[in-house]
């Protein structure tokens, strides 16, 4: 199990965001040159943050808007966005255990409350960080390049 790039790349696009928004059109193409990667990767994970209301984003001008204060948008948020988990389960279990292995008939409930707990836990700490921290720390480590 690994939570996909898309993730990393769409908190990149949020602090990008913030970051230039009142210096220059954030467009699809300045995203993929900050990030480094291809524009048509931009657009769909723009296209899901879009879905999530996390953002509005303006054809034709261009430019990307979040529609509430970042320090109201968690990981979490963004994670629901990008990395929708199956049925609300982030672990996927194999379908069919033997019922007739002693291990495969009870493995379900060895298992499933703990790795509720285990996603209940990861998804908690996501919910303590917000866009406004990753904004803070850009303008923190920016300043002290100069």
């Amino acid at each position: 199990m690994q939570i996909t790039s898309r993730f990393t790349v769409a908190l990149h696009i949020f602090t990008c965001v913030e970051i230039f928004k009142d210096e220059y059109k954030v467009t699809s193409d300045f995203l993929a040159g900050s990030i480094n990667t291809n524009p048509v990767l931009i657009r769909k994970i723009l296209t899901q943050l879009k879905a999530a209301g996390l953002i509005t984003v303006a054809r034709g001008t261009g430019g990307i808007a979040v529609t509430r204060p970042i320090s109201e948008i968690t990981f979490y948020d963004v994670y629901q966005a990008i990395e929708p988990v199956e049925n609300g389960d982030l672990f996927h279990f194999h379908e069919n255990p033997n019922p007739k292995c002693p291990v495969g008939r009870n493995i379900h409930a060895l298992l499933d409350n703990k790795l509720k707990a285990i996603q209940s836990a990861m998804e908690d700490e996501m919910k303590k960080y917000t866009l406004e921290d990753l904004k803070t720390g850009a303008l923190e480590r920016i300043a002290n390049e100069q």
